[in-house]
């Protein structure tokens, strides 16, 4: 099973709640893809950095990524991604998505392929899928064009990062009834390669108190909350 860590932490404008699942690849002792939370002051980021191959090089990058993010997390997406390619220059490099979320609204990117997925479910229980546009490059060697995408977002809506060491098809072990945690832990499990450092972030749009990840920040109509 992947590492879980738990945080409480809170704001103003959004409730955050998110579970993660991680694991290096056999024989290693630490990962290159690593997650960040960071507050802001009207919403939150969530990123996913992917340290192109995989031990301790990899892993450096992931944290060099990690903490300019943290660093600079005032900026806006595209510039934030910017400042990160500069920082790692020297590095290997990573793969990243990121988003920001608001109380209702999500703005995301991607460099490299750490997929990034939102579900929403109506009523009815229909689901529908927005995936983040994965463009070509590497941050610390070459960014392509760097545009931003807004999604709305609501209650009950899921937000999943996932590594290229998971699996495609890693959203048919969603369920909606399910805590954050017990989803990235499922997914992991089930979707989870051998050949590669592996991490699945889960958000869940719902107010329950549950375990897990919990940034809160009060007064939003929409709050959305990450795995």
């Amino acid at each position: 099973m992947g590492a879980m860590t738990f945080a409480m932490a809170e704001s103003r404008h959004i409730t955050v709640d998110y579970g993660v699942a991680a694991r290096p690849l056999r024989g290693e002792l630490e990962s290159g893809d690593l997650h960040v939370v960071i507050l802001r002051p009207r919403g939150a980021i969530v990123a996913v950095a992917d340290g192109l191959g995989h031990g301790y090089e990899a892993a450096l990058a992931a944290k060099m990524a990690v903490n300019t993010l943290t660093a600079q997390a005032h900026f806006p997406l595209p510039d934030l991604v910017k400042a990160c390619h500069q920082a790692l220059l020297r590095t290997r490099g990573v793969a990243m998505s990121i988003a920001s979320l608001e109380s209702e609204t999500m703005t995301w990117l991607a460099v490299g392929n750490v997929a990034a997925l939102l579900l929403h479910a109506d009523e009815s229980g229909k689901v529908a899928r927005e995936h983040i546009l994965m463009r070509n490059g590497v941050v610390g060697h070459r960014l392509p064009p760097l545009r931003a995408a807004t999604q709305r977002i609501c209650r009950g809506d899921l937000l999943i990062f996932a590594t290229d060491g998971v699996r495609e098809g890693f959203e048919s072990a969603v369920r909606h009834d399910a805590r954050p945690q017990e989803t990235a832990d499922r997914i992991l499990a089930q979707f989870g390669k051998t050949t590669d450092d592996a991490l699945v972030l889960v958000g869940d749009g719902t107010d329950r108190r549950r375990p897990g990840h919990h940034l809160e920040t009060g007064g939003s109509t929409c709050p959305v909350c990450l795995g």
